[in-house]
Formats: structure tokens, C-alpha cells, sequence
């Protein structure tokens, strides 16, 4: 430390000012644990507590009847622990990398992480259903969200408050989907479909780069599970036995159609009824 610095300090000391430290974001974050579980659901402005809560009900709607009330609940907690325990690691990273203070004392939090997530289960469950407003399928909805908030990083001043939670919310969203959700049905675990890969993200030229890469992440994180269905008789030389997993995803890309269907068809009987209950004030009133 230079003689400069050394003063300046002393100054900001006697004048009863503390300098920024990394203690300070651990005193923070450690002994309020809860803090990564709590700061999911709490949002900083007006506008997004709008835009969760039409989020969270109108790709809830969707998700819920197909996952059931008790697994919805549990995604919704475990993405936004687990989003919430990697940006706050980010955030240290940052600081380290770059010794800017700012990312000690930046307030993180909101529900866009666990929104980000829904998109991945939009993904798993209907990834062929075009959407006729985007004129795009389904399956691009996660990697063109990603895509437009890190274009949209470069024209916004402190893009660190949102892009790693919007990226960490799809990563730990698929992780969850991919390997650890429970099939109350088959009492397997994940979605081990080709269909559901992570090389689905990109598109299809960067899939013979991305998939090399992914398989070694793989066998890194989720070896151990693999040997163990292997062992069990899910596997075979790497592949799933026929009726396994994968005729369990294709069931429930079934159920995630047939919902879509249902609730538009919900959709269109409302607006029916509504425009024969307008035609009929309208010829009372003539």
C-alpha cells in the first residue's frame, strides 16, 4: 500500500467513514442466510412486481396442472435458492477479478430468476408448440430471453443487478429439470431425453462444439447417478432402456400439448360467451 493510500485511509478513519470490504458483504449475506431464500421475492420497483405476477400466473397456469401444486411450489424454491447462493458467488467473484466495491453493496434481488426458469419448463413440456404471436417454437423461448437481456446488458448501466440472475435462473431451472425432479409416477428422476439436452440452448451449427463440452460437465457433476442407473437398469452402455426415461418426457410433452389446447380452448369459449352476452344487450337495447 502506498504512502497515499495510507493517509487517505487514516483520513476516512478519523473521519468515522469504513472503507468497503469484503467482510462487509459476508457480515451482510452469512449471518442472514435467509437472505438468499427471501430475495427471490422481493422485487425493487412497481413495474416488476407487475411483470412477475403476470409471470408467474399466466406460465403457472400451464406448468402447475402438469408438475401438481406440491413439485410447482418446490421448482419455485429450489431455482430461486440455488440462483440466489450463485450470484451471491458471482457477486465475490466480481469483486475479486475486478476490486470494484460496487459489487459488494449492489442490491440483487427480484422473481426474473424463477421466471427464466418457467421458460425452461415451457421448453421441456411443449418445446415443438409455435407460439403464433413470436412466430418462433417454444424451445427457443429460454436461449432468446438469455440472448436479448445480454444484448440489452450493453446499453443499461449495471447490468450485473439482472443478467446473472436471468442466466443462473435458466442454467439452475434445467439442472433441476434435467436431474433432480422427481417423477412421482415412474420414481425416476430428470429428464435424460435428447430432446432436453443442453445442447438444445444453441443452435444447431454450435451443437458439435457444445456437446463435447457438456458430457465432460456431465460426467464431472452427475457421473456417480449415471453409474447408479446404470446399475439399476436404466441404462445401457449410456442410452436409456426402452420405457424409460424417455417415454415418460415424450408423456409429458403429451400432457403439456394437451393442456395448451385445453386452456386455449378455455380462452376462446370465454371470449365466445362474452361477444353473444354483448350481441344480446345490444339488440335489448335496441
Amino acid at each position: 500500500m502506498s504512502s497515499r493510500d495510507f493517509s487517505e485511509n487514516g483520513m476516512l478513519r478519523t473521519l468515522g467513514v469504513r472503507c468497503p470490504t469484503l467482510p462487509s458483504l459476508l457480515d451482510r449475506t452469512i449471518p442472514f442466510a435467509w437472505n438468499l431464500i427471501t430475495a427471490g421475492y422481493v422485487e425493487q420497483s412497481v413495474h416488476q412486481v407487475i411483470i412477475s405476477a403476470i409471470g408467474l400466473l399466466f406460465i403457472g397456469k400451464l406448468l402447475e396442472p402438469i408438475w401438481g401444486s406440491r413439485e410447482f411450489l418446490k421448482f419455485i424454491f429450489v431455482v430461486n435458492f440455488l440462483t440466489s447462493l450463485c450470484v451471491f458467488v458471482t457477486a465475490i467473484s466480481l469483486y475479486y477479478i475486478t476490486m470494484q466495491e460496487n459489487y459488494l453493496y449492489m442490491p440483487i434481488s427480484g422473481f426474473h430468476g424463477v421466471l427464466s426458469g418457467f421458460l425452461v419448463g415451457i421448453k421441456q413440456i411443449i418445446p415443438d408448440q409455435e407460439l403464433s404471436l413470436l412466430k418462433i417454437k417454444a424451445k427457443w423461448l429460454p436461449s432468446l430471453s438469455v440472448l436479448l437481456s445480454v444484448v440489452v446488458s450493453f446499453f443499461t448501466e449495471e447490468p450485473a443487478k439482472y443478467l446473472p440472475t436471468l442466466i443462473f435462473g435458466t442454467y439452475m431451472s434445467w439442472i433441476y429439470l434435467r436431474y433432480l425432479q422427481k417423477n412421482p409416477e415412474t420414481k425416476h428422476r430428470g429428464d435424460p431425453s435428447d430432446e432436453f439436452a443442453f445442447s438444445t440452448f444453441f443452435p444447431e451449427f454450435l451443437r458439435p462444439v457444445i456437446d463435447p463440452i457438456a458430457s465432460i460437465f456431465h460426467r464431472m457433476l452427475c457421473g456417480r447417478t449415471a453409474t447408479s442407473d446404470e446399475a439399476r437398469g436404466y441404462t445401457l452402455g449410456g442410452a436409456p432402456l426402452p420405457g424409460s426415461h424417455p417415454v415418460e418426457a415424450s408423456r409429458r410433452r403429451e400432457r403439456g400439448a394437451r393442456a395448451l389446447e385445453e386452456r386455449l380452448a378455455a380462452d376462446m369459449l370465454a371470449t365466445g360467451g362474452k361477444e353473444e352476452e354483448s350481441k344480446k344487450d345490444a339488440v335489448e337495447n335496441v
